[in-house]
């Protein structure tokens, strides 16, 4: 545990080892709803912490507690079932094919960048078939959710992005209403629809909750599997030994995207989480009211849970668990699509380009301006010897 500072001076303990993590995540005392921080009221005045109210201040399961929690995840999750996931397997493979051609199309010796050209728009153009976006809405929508996860963002920027989200949802959601598919914005709705008729059980779906939901999936079905594709290719170029096995079947593409999970998780460090009460974590007081990050990134390179080389990329081993899609009630019920775009995409991308490499020197590269999300803002590969 050590206490850091986060974006605009917001104080917060970092919780770095993998136990530790996993019995805070689980603990019953550690809420995620904002009512229980102490500082909330200076959260919500001080211009320099707008950007945390993005993360903190919405209503879905991101934000929920408790049994509040468990409403919102029911509610949820009978839309993401294992038969819609087979069912978008075929639109995965089609739009890496597209992509791949797009690619194959470049002249031999001009630079591409993988962010750009495939792993950005291969899970944004899944999320956006999955929850029925328009094509004429999907530009605006990628500029948001890439705003959202931008922790350099002036509170200026920070507010334009709240107003954003507060005009691009609502419009996907009176889009739906008019044109509605076999789509989960359409299934939100219609679970919102039912709980305001009284139907459900007493289950409710509030506009807010409707909107913030859209905005939670969408936003980690899209960002997560981005960085899954990006680090993953990253790790194996630049470990060409560990390449060369893959491509020879030695090592699994299951395991490659395991150990890249492990060693580069997709999200970094999660805000916040909150102390309903004083406890004691590995020895340290955590007063109430107190918040708290969890760091995936520290969890996954914990020796003591992964062994003495774990800050190494090595996807030979096998490593124990590790906690990039969360744990227990909070686990991130889009992890099985992230896996099977990631499954799809990367021995796609090796078999098109076997001598895919850099093309720069790997320290020249720079990580998106987030703390939140953990990828390279620009990945410059040449495709060709």
């Amino acid at each position: 545990m050590v206490l850091v500072e986060l974006t605009g001076g917001i104080p917060a303990w970092a919780v770095t080892r993998h136990d530790l993590l996993k019995e805070l995540v689980l603990n019953p005392m550690v809420s995620k709803d904002k009512r229980h921080w102490r500082l909330l009221p200076q959260a919500m005045s001080e211009p320099g912490w707008t950007w945390i109210m993005t993360w903190i201040g919405v209503s879905n399961m991101l934000s929920a507690y408790g049994e509040e929690h468990r409403r919102l995840r029911r509610l949820v999750a009978p839309s993401f079932t294992a038969r819609r996931s087979r069912a978008m397997q075929p639109i995965v493979e089609g739009i890496v094919a597209e992509l791949l051609d797009a690619m194959a199309a470049v002249p031999p010796g001009q630079v591409v960048d993988l962010r750009a050209a495939y792993a950005h728009p291969l899970p944004m153009r899944v999320i956006c078939e999955l929850f029925g976006v328009p094509a004429h809405m999907r530009e605006e929508m990628a500029r948001m959710m890439e705003a959202i996860m931008d922790t350099s963002a002036t509170p200026e920027q920070a507010a334009a992005t709240a107003a954003q989200i507060g005009t691009v949802l609502p419009a996907l959601v009176a889009y739906k209403r008019e044109h509605p598919g076999d789509d989960l914005t359409t299934e939100l709705i219609n679970v919102r629809d039912s709980s305001a008729a009284g139907v459900g059980g007493g289950a409710s779906l509030s506009d807010d909750e409707l909107r913030d939901t859209l905005l939670l999936l969408i936003a980690a079905g899209h960002e997560t599997t981005v960085n899954l594709i990006g680090n993953a290719v990253h790790a194996l170029l630049t470990h060409p030994d560990q390449l060369r096995r893959t491509l020879a079947g030695e090592i699994s593409w299951e395991a490659v995207v395991e150990e890249t999970l492990r060693w580069a998780p997709s999200i970094a460090h999660l805000p916040l989480r909150f102390a309903v009460e004083a406890i004691d974590v590995g020895g340290v007081r955590i007063e109430a009211g107190d918040a708290i990050i969890t760091s995936y990134l520290a969890a996954g390179h914990d020796p003591d849970q992964h062994g003495p080389d774990a800050a190494a990329f090595d996807a030979t081993q096998e490593r124990d668990e590790h906690l990039a899609f969360g744990i227990g009630v909070h686990r991130c019920i889009g992890a099985p699509l992230a896996r099977q775009e990631a499954l799809t995409a990367l021995p796609a991308l090796f078999a098109r380009f076997p001598d895919l490499r850099l093309a720069v020197e790997a320290d020249a590269l720079t990580h998106v301006p987030s703390f939140i999300a953990h990828g390279w803002s620009e990945l410059p590969l040449l495709l060709h010897r």
